[in-house]
């Protein structure tokens, strides 16, 4: 039997490497973890080799540091190969074997494919998506230690593409408001210093726009866009839609 279990994570998001999360979905850990829930990170890889780093301990010490930023309980890096990730049964069981440790109530996950980037944000949608399958599944006790059956109550997507305008378009994506915590976001990414020197500022400004863009559009200063794998329901339609605007200060 498994040692004495952590205490459960609301939302574990998902990426293929350190920094896949915080530029894609960093504002929204940051806002959760500001709401009082506790959410966590999963690194398929470490992201090594990478051409401005100087190897996986550099890497790492900024993906602690980013978390750090964004107030997240917890961060894991797991050992899958970084440019040659493929969706496998090994990977699956791999990624299930932390979601039942830390049984969260939510996973998000890389939404898509990101032509002209690294082919492992597919193959880490895929390993996702099995991953959480895998996690509820009884009579397997051979494959995970004894580690208690999950099930995952809600899985969303995010998109992960900067350079194209060509997002999924499932029919449940929804913005988040991140007006509050746009800047840790920022100061997150800006944590992998050698991912990102001053010569690659660009891509700051380019998540940034991106992110008034989002927000703009449902009518807020700052937004990230999520995808529901499933369709949303809805019990008090005035409640969700319209709700009461904030008291003038």
């Amino acid at each position: 039997m498994p040692e004495e279990l952590p205490i459960p994570l609301d939302v574990l998001a998902v990426g293929a490497h350190p920094d896949d999360v915080e530029i894609a979905i960093g504002g929204t850990l940051a806002r959760l973890v500001q709401q009082g829930y506790r959410a966590g990170i999963c690194d398929l890889t470490n992201g090594e080799p990478t051409p401005g780093s100087p190897g996986p301990d550099a890497r790492l010490a900024e993906a602690r540091e980013a978390a750090r930023i964004l107030g997240v309980q917890m961060r894991e890096t797991l050992t899958l190969p970084n440019r040659c990730l493929f969706d496998s049964f090994a990977a699956r069981i791999c990624l299930a074997r932390v979601i039942r440790t830390w049984r969260p109530k939510m996973v998000i996950g890389i939404g898509a494919k990101t032509p002209m980037a690294s082919p492992d944000h597919w193959q880490a949608m895929q390993i996702t998506d099995a991953a959480i399958f895998y996690s509820r599944l009884t009579k397997w006790d051979d494959e995970f230690a004894g580690l208690p059956v999950h099930t995952v109550r809600r899985q969303l997507w995010y998109p992960l593409g900067l350079s194209t305008l060509d997002h999924p378009e499932p029919s449940n994506r929804f913005i988040v408001d991140i007006s509050d915590s746009l800047d840790l976001k920022l100061d997150a990414i800006r944590a992998y210093k050698t991912q990102f020197p001053p010569s690659k500022d660009r891509v700051f400004r380019l998540v940034e726009s991106q992110n008034r863009f989002y927000g703009a559009s449902a009518g807020f200063d700052a937004g990230e866009m999520l995808m529901n794998a499933t369709t949303l329901g809805i019990r008090d339609l005035m409640q969700t839609l319209c709700p009461p605007l904030p008291i003038p200060s």
